[in-house]
């Protein structure tokens, strides 16, 4: 213990059991600053109190030094409880910190580029439940007049499902010509992810591959959540149907492809399951309510849209996102 803290102890001690002076106590608090940034624990804190009554009061009575005692055993397990707090508040600073850093590298990695095409309008939303994000979109220009849209969300959550989501995006940009055809893209993925992901996680994913020229939309699943197509012409909605085993589960799976001819006014919707599981007093909303929150925006641009569904659903659920939330629209204009 420094011999000024000490004295100032000493000193604050001594005048107030003389003059009762109520504003020396304030002064207490920042002497227990002091006492903090010097690592001065509470059974030294004891030891001291207790030697500066011993010479303040030669006849100090025997119940009062026996008391300290018991004090000073309750302050050592205080002591050592108190500075445990502290180097757990120390390491969840530093978590912190190194979990935003995560965060800002994880946005600059999953970054993507929104696409600009006469007749087609695109819009996403995604939003994280948490710092980091277990779900991954992305769209990429292939070849002639071709785009891929991916959208995967990994079972699990926090640092080790960005991770494994980066795992994916990289994979998938090393694909090039008949390599991307959906099929062969969760393919290729799902033998990438089993032998590289822990074996308590998997990945969803919907990909999709649309032709400008012939407005044909390709689309394969691997165990995600069904997407929505909406017929401009009927002003109906069915599902985009397609089955298949998550990615990491099984690397010898095939994966079926599908397609759907997109006609003017027509849209598509990709989502992860923060949509289709959004939480109303009745418990998981209805597909058929969806479709109708759906249709009440179709008419905005995609962009619109889309923000729009998610401040409706948001709403449903007291503004508090239970798990990634993320919805893509793709719709034909011309």
């Amino acid at each position: 213990m420094e011999k000024a803290f000490e004295g100032k102890y000493r000193d604050i001690l001594i005048q107030y059991l003389e003059h009762q002076d109520e504003e020396l106590l304030y002064t207490c608090e920042k002497l227990s600053r002091e006492a903090m940034e010097e690592r001065v624990s509470p059974e030294e804190i004891v030891h001291l109190h207790r030697s500066v009554l011993e010479l303040y009061g030669k006849d100090l009575p025997d119940f009062v030094r026996l008391s300290f005692d018991v004090l000073l055993e309750i302050m050592v397990g205080y002591g050592l409880a108190y500075m445990e707090h502290l180097s757990l508040r120390t390491a969840q600073k530093e978590l912190r910190s190194e979990i935003a850093q995560a965060e800002d590298m994880q946005k600059t990695m999953m970054k993507t580029e929104m696409p600009e095409h006469k007749g087609l309008d695109f819009g996403v939303i995604s939003v994280a439940a948490r710092q980091m994000s277990g779900d991954y979109y992305s769209f990429t220009e292939e070849g002639d007049k071709q785009i891929g849209i991916a959208l995967a969300d990994v079972i699990g959550k926090g640092i080790p499902a960005a991770f494994s989501i980066s795992m994916i995006k990289y994979a998938l940009a090393g694909m090039t010509g008949d390599d991307r055809k959906p099929s062969v893209v969760l393919e290729t993925l799902n033998q990438v992810a089993e032998e590289n992901i822990n074996d308590n996680m998997f990945i969803t994913m919907f990909y999709g591959l649309y032709h400008e020229d012939t407005h044909l939309f390709e689309y394969g699943s691997a165990g995600h959540e069904l997407g929505l197509y909406y017929q401009h012409k009927e002003q109906s909605f069915s599902d985009l149907y397609a089955k298949g085993l998550p990615l990491g589960v099984d690397k010898n799976a095939v994966y079926r492809q599908f397609d759907k001819k997109i006609e003017v006014g027509d849209a598509i919707f990709i989502m992860s399951d923060g949509v289709t599981e959004t939480r109303t007093a009745d418990g998981f909303i209805e597909r058929e309510e969806l479709t109708e929150i759906i249709a009440a925006h179709i008419s905005l641009s995609a962009e619109k849209m889309v923000q729009a569904i998610y401040n409706q659903l948001v709403k449903i659920q007291n503004f508090e996102l239970h798990d990634d939330f993320t919805l893509i629209c793709i719709k034909r204009t011309k």
